[in-house]
């Protein structure tokens, strides 16, 4: 809702365009319309790649969050893992949900199974209890896929405190300098890059393009910025563009 007023608020002043992340299509699906309506151009990023050209927007520039989560699922299943965690920090959030079904969907062609776990973000020590208590009620399970950065890393701390890092491989989505030096040291297997800084950077210049010229990337389809996995091969060569806040 607060976004469907900063949108609306945007509008008033009458941009020459608008970039917007969608995680909730009814909350900001008429707010979003009545930009379209007042001739502002708008290109979606991020999140709401699965409902962009229902919304009738120029293009949608991310992630394709349900193949994120199946190749993720792939990749977990091919390291052992046929009972998965998702841990999912806003469940609800549309592109947050995708990944957790890719993740289920990847795992059951190999006849392994997901449980969705909802942690709160904004409490880091309550995140981590609630992975600890999954880990220990549940003494099956093999792997875990987290949806960010900061689920990661209460995660990270909850699986060393039970002595099972050798044994639960781990992935997540996004980078930060944490997951990074853990995959350099082996305790995640992957992470998955969704490249924000392309989130950030390309709509500026398509909608910058579309107003000198009318043309636009894509051809109604996503332009997708990952998934990019990174792993402990290239994890060290990320560092360095991490620290400019590029990656």
């Amino acid at each position: 809702v607060d976004m469907s007023y900063l949108i609306d608020a945007s509008v008033a002043s009458q941009p020459h365009g608008l970039i917007v992340s969608v995680p909730d299509v009814d909350a900001l699906g008429p707010s979003i319309g009545a930009a379209m309506a007042a001739g502002i151009p708008v290109i979606s990023i991020n999140s709401g790649g699965h409902a962009f050209q229902t919304l009738g927007v120029l293009a949608h520039v991310g992630q394709p969050e349900y193949e994120g989560g199946r190749q993720s699922g792939l990749r977990l299943a091919a390291a052992g893992t046929d009972r998965a965690l998702c841990v999912n920090h806003e469940v609800g959030n549309i592109a947050l949900d995708l990944r957790c079904q890719g993740l289920e969907d990847a795992l059951a062609e190999t006849g392994g199974t997901v449980s969705v776990l909802a942690v709160d973000l904004a409490d880091p020590e309550d995140a981590r209890q609630r992975v600890r208590g999954a880990l220990l009620s549940d003494s099956t399970i093999n792997g875990i896929l987290t949806l960010a950065t900061a689920g990661a890393e209460p995660t990270l701390q909850a699986i060393q405190e039970l002595q099972r890092s050798s044994d639960i491989p781990f992935g997540t989505f996004d980078l930060s300098p944490r997951v990074l030096e853990s995959l350099v040291d082996g305790s995640m297997l992957f992470a998955l890059d969704q490249q924000q800084y392309l989130q950030g950077y390309l709509p500026i210049v398509f909608l910058t393009k579309y107003l000198e010229t009318g043309t636009i990337p894509g051809g109604g389809q996503t332009v997708p910025t990952g998934p990019q996995f990174i792993t402990s091969e290239n994890a060290e060569s990320i560092m360095r563009l991490a620290e400019e806040g590029i990656r």
